[in-house]
């Protein structure tokens, strides 16, 4: 106990003979600055000015203080006394100190050795339409991609999201530089980033967030695994004693909107509050926020093309009408159905058997039943577009100082909830996955999901000796639940009930971290050295739905467990599928409860060799439980040519380890194959069976090597910022999603697997290939005033970018031998991977600030991409698109402000799926998708119209 507490007293002492010094810190009209922070150079002892932008903090004459703010050029002063009074000078984002790309506590943006976006939320939320954080990112960063999905079970819940082109599970989020944990979803379906785990950004609240660093280059050697495209940080807000209201609301008023009728659909509210509180008399303070959004659905589809009814339905139309149990037409005793039938006018024979009837009765007879029925082709649509998602999340931020050498203890997390919902692949009447005697008409069924988050971290930071310590715990773990609604287990007839608990998954990750740094002015020009270790804790968890979700029945009621059961069928004698329609549940077979440990090690050294010359080497070391270790380096260089001209270049090594989903996700799903089609796909394990007798290897690591080269200019008199870098990534034995393995049909022993899983083919992750990605990223920021009053922003940026596939598919001899290496890695998922995203995309902002007005104008362009389709033949190229937003914000009081404005005020959509190609067919599944679900751009929304209210009490 004694020596406990000697350590916190060294931790939390101080120098007594460091005196105080204060101030004031004032912007360019002489307002005091509340917020800017200010840190003792090479320490982590500092503040932050109050409302009244005043500070107070100790240091030594000679030390160096350096003041940094969002929007203005950071400031270093040396301090003369014990008063400094300091006015801050309009600048770009660039140059406020960043927290990723370097442990440097000094280090800006423009400065970094890597490159390093720093956005402004407050400043964005302010003026843009967007109020989610990825559909902000997704406007804003050109090389961040985010799209909402479509008919994708559950991503059309939680949208995938990347850097540079590269997969969600390749981008690291980490919230006041802490790593954060990832979704327990995985996608499977025919969305970009498939076989992925992404962070489900939308789990934390955008009013919570002072900005956004995206670090776009490998970084694997200083945070560990899934960095091997870039690092995402989210700083979380730390005002106090002001109090941020924001009501937006708003929908899409588009020519397309209802079914291409036009109108107004999507509608959307986010209702959102922040307030901090100042605790002690140190610079403590503790921050909370709280949002609600609703987000109704919408349906881009326009009308179904294809057959709906045949003959049979009619002779149910003529049964129900005589008030028959529709059930008994299912039975052998076919005079029912003779009699039903010539009532119908069809003239049946009285001596037909069954087998005859089928014959007749399975002919298509749409157009006369949907006169009969009073309907039309377009009830029996599907919900192609938006789903609806229901959410409320709280976050909180707490400091609370111990002394004015910068010790502290720290927290942050949150809590959110979310429900979604989404339709399916409507089942017609004349398919015998629809059981006609519960859904006459058919039926759409939905995907209804119950997503929930919780965070946590807790942190100490002080002096041990002369090193800057810092020691935290941080928890996470994400929830997805799924009720599968107005849907039928088909084969359970009439017993089945319409609404199943389908079970879910839950992910949980638990990271202790200890990070040490301190910098020396006198080696070299200064240099920062630091050093941690890191241990972490994952667990996976698939949680079982009940029976009737995932079992297949005899027409007894029986669950069928044996190769001799057979299976209820329809009336034409066609097997009735098992489990709930639209997403059969996890049966107990599926469940597993699998964990694994991490632990690693690093040192991240950091030298100004001269002033102008800086030098920086990292190393870490991870040692995973499950399959092995790794050590990963990092060499970068930044050359001061001149104070306007910076040269830097990087170069590092990368890994990501395998995640816990993919080496253990394992379900069957209604997958639709490119002719709208169902197939029951099972996903095995890695490790299973089936993946044993296809020759598929157990998984390994990613591991990427990869090097970029920048430019960074500084025009202060013009107000310009410019950075330029271009990159080179090759990433080798990248895990993917397999295409669908059917059997034999000869019963294999994978035949049976198959039955067994209610299955008809089989999919696995797999190493399956080697990749190359390269690119160039430009930003051009522009900050100047206009006369007296008026302040104008312009922002240029732009990616350029390509992801290839190289060398041959790594596929067993098994798979060589059976002429399956196309099924390995098929072609729709190397256009997933290559060309379903825009490999250009430029943002060009405008935001001009008078008096009580605020304008914001926004072009983004964004290039083509391709149909993801098995058949070459019918791959399609969307062509380049440029999507405007345009607000008008006025501050009707001092604390009070409306904006209005529209995310594509031009109502432009992405090109139409093509209604034939070269007499091969088409893309548009009978009419269900007149846009592409597979290749997202930026949605097809349409024209958005919102309205924002702003209350800033201060």
């Amino acid at each position: 106990m004694k020596n406990y507490i000697l350590i916190l007293l060294i931790m939390f002492s101080y120098s007594l003979h460091a005196q105080k010094v204060g101030g004031v810190v004032k912007d360019e009209n002489n307002q005091p600055l509340s917020g800017v922070t200010i840190v003792v150079k090479g320490t982590l002892a500092g503040t932050i000015s109050d409302f009244d932008g005043k500070f107070e903090v100790k240091a030594d004459v000679g030390d160096k203080l350096i003041f940094s703010y969002v929007g203005y050029n950071s400031q270093e002063l040396t301090v003369d006394g014990t008063t400094l009074n300091v006015t801050m000078k309009p600048g770009v984002s660039l140059n406020e100190i960043n927290l990723i790309g370097s442990r440097n506590p000094a280090r800006t943006a423009v400065n970094s050795l890597s490159p390093v976006d720093v956005i402004d939320v407050s400043e964005i939320t302010g003026s843009s339409p967007q109020v989610n954080l990825n559909q902000i990112l997704n406007f804003v960063a050109p090389s961040f991609t985010s799209n909402t999905q479509t008919i994708a079970d559950g991503t059309d819940h939680i949208d995938p999201a990347s850097l540079r082109g590269l997969g969600p599970d390749q981008v690291l989020v980490l919230i006041n530089g802490k790593r954060r944990h990832t979704s327990s979803l995985i996608n499977v379906n025919g969305t970009f980033g498939r076989g992925s785990v992404g962070t489900d950004l939308n789990a934390i609240p955008t009013a919570a967030i002072r900005r956004i660093e995206v670090l776009r280059d490998g970084a694997a050697a200083q945070y560990g695994s899934d960095a091997i495209a870039g690092v995402i940080n989210i700083v979380l807000d730390n005002a106090t004693n002001e109090l941020k209201l924001n009501v937006t609301t708003g929908a899409h008023f588009t020519k397309n909107a209802n079914e291409q009728t036009g109108g107004v659909d999507g509608a959307t509210t986010n209702i959102s509050a922040n307030y901090g509180l100042n605790i002690g008399d140190k610079g403590g303070y503790i921050n909370f926020t709280g949002d609600f959004d609703y987000r109704d659905d919408y349906n881009r589809m326009k009308e179904w093309e294809g057959s709906v009814f045949n003959k049979y339905n009619t002779v149910e139309r003529f049964a129900s009408a005589d008030g028959y149990d529709l059930s008994k037409l299912l039975d052998d005793d076919v005079a029912d159905v003779i009699n039903y039938g010539n009532q119908a006018g069809f003239n049946l024979d009285p001596n037909a058997t069954k087998a005859d009837l089928r014959t007749i009765l399975g002919a298509n007879n749409t157009d006369a039943e949907l006169a009969s029925r009073n309907l039309a082709r377009s009830d029996f649509n599907m919900r192609v577009g938006q789903s609806e998602v229901r959410g409320g999340r709280f976050f909180a931020n707490f400091s609370l100082p111990l002394d004015d050498n910068g010790s502290e203890v720290y927290s942050f997390g949150g809590l959110s909830s979310r429900t979604g919902n989404s339709g399916g692949f409507f089942r017609l009447p004349n398919q015998s996955r629809t059981y006609t005697p519960a859904y006459i008409n058919g039926f759409l069924p939905e995907i209804n999901s119950t997503i929930t988050d919780q965070s946590l971290s807790v942190g100490v930071k002080g002096k041990i000796g002369d090193w800057n310590a810092d020691f935290s715990n941080t928890y996470g773990k994400n929830k997805f639940i799924y009720t599968i609604g107005n849907t039928f287990n088909a084969s359970l007839q009439n017993a089945s009930p319409t609404t199943f608990d389908a079970g879910g998954f839950n992910f949980a990750q638990n990271t202790v971290n200890l990070d040490l740094n301190h910098f020396y002015e006198d080696v070299f020009s200064g240099l920062n050295v630091a050093f941690g270790a890191e241990y972490r804790l994952e667990n996976y968890e698939i949680e079982a739905g009940e029976a009737a979700s995932y079992l297949q029945y005899t027409a007894q009621g029986e669950g069928i467990t044996l190769s001799t059961q057979q299976p209820a069928v329809d009336f034409f004698g066609s097997a009735r599928p098992g489990g709930s329609q639209v997403f059969p549940g996890f049966s107990p077979k599926n469940e597993v409860n699998r964990g694994r440990n991490s632990v690693a090690g690093y040192i991240d050294l950091e030298a100004d060799i001269t002033e102008s010359f800086l030098l920086s080497l990292a190393s870490r070391f991870e040692d995973y439980s499950d399959f092995g270790s790794t050590i990963n380096f990092k060499l970068a260089a930044l050359l001061k040519v001149s104070e306007s001209l910076n040269l830097r270049v990087a170069g590092n090594t990368g890994f990501r380890a395998p995640s816990l989903h993919q080496l253990y996700f394992n379900s069957t799903s209604t997958i639709f194959d490119q002719n709208g089609n169902p197939q029951e796909v099972g996903t095995f394990a890695n490790d299973s069976r089936a993946a044993k007798l296809l020759g598929i290897p157990e998984l390994k690591q990613e591991t990427s090597e990869s090097v970029s080269l920048g430019v960074t200019v500084k025009l202060p008199d013009a107000g310009i910022n410019i950075t330029l870098d271009g990159y080179f990534v090759a990433i080798d034995d990248r895990v993917v999603y397999t295409g669908q393995f059917a059997g034999p049909g000869t019963g294999s022993e994978l035949d049976k697997l198959l039955a067994q899983a209610n299955a008809t083919a089989a999919s696995f992750f797999a190493n399956a290939i080697d990749t190359e990605s390269k690119g160039l990223d430009l930003v051009v920021t522009h900050r100047m005033n206009v006369g007296t009053d008026m302040l104008l922003k312009n922002d240029l940026a732009a990616t350029f970018s390509q992801t290839k596939q190289v060398g041959a598919i790594k596929a067993s001899r098994v798979l060589e031998d059976a002429g399956l290496v196309g099924t390995y890695f098929p072609e729709d998922s190397r256009i997933y991977l290559e060309e379903a995203v825009p490999s250009t995309k430029v943002n060009l902002s405008h935001t001009l600030s008078s008096g009580a007005f605020n304008f914001f104008l926004r072009n983004v362009y964004f290039g083509e991409v391709t149909e993801a389709t098995t058949n070459p033949a019918l791959q399609e190229i969307f062509s380049s698109k440029i999507v405007t937003d345009l607000s008008v914000g006025y501050r009707l009081a001092e604390s009070f402000m409306i904006t209005v404005g529209a995310n594509n005020i031009f109502d432009i959509y992405p090109d139409r799926l093509k209604t034939d190609i070269d007499g091969l067919g088409n893309n548009r599944s009978d009419g269900r998708f007149d846009w592409s679900r597979r290749a997202q751009q930026f949605g097809v929304g349409g024209r958005f119209l919102f309205a924002r209210l702003s209350l800033n009490l201060k």
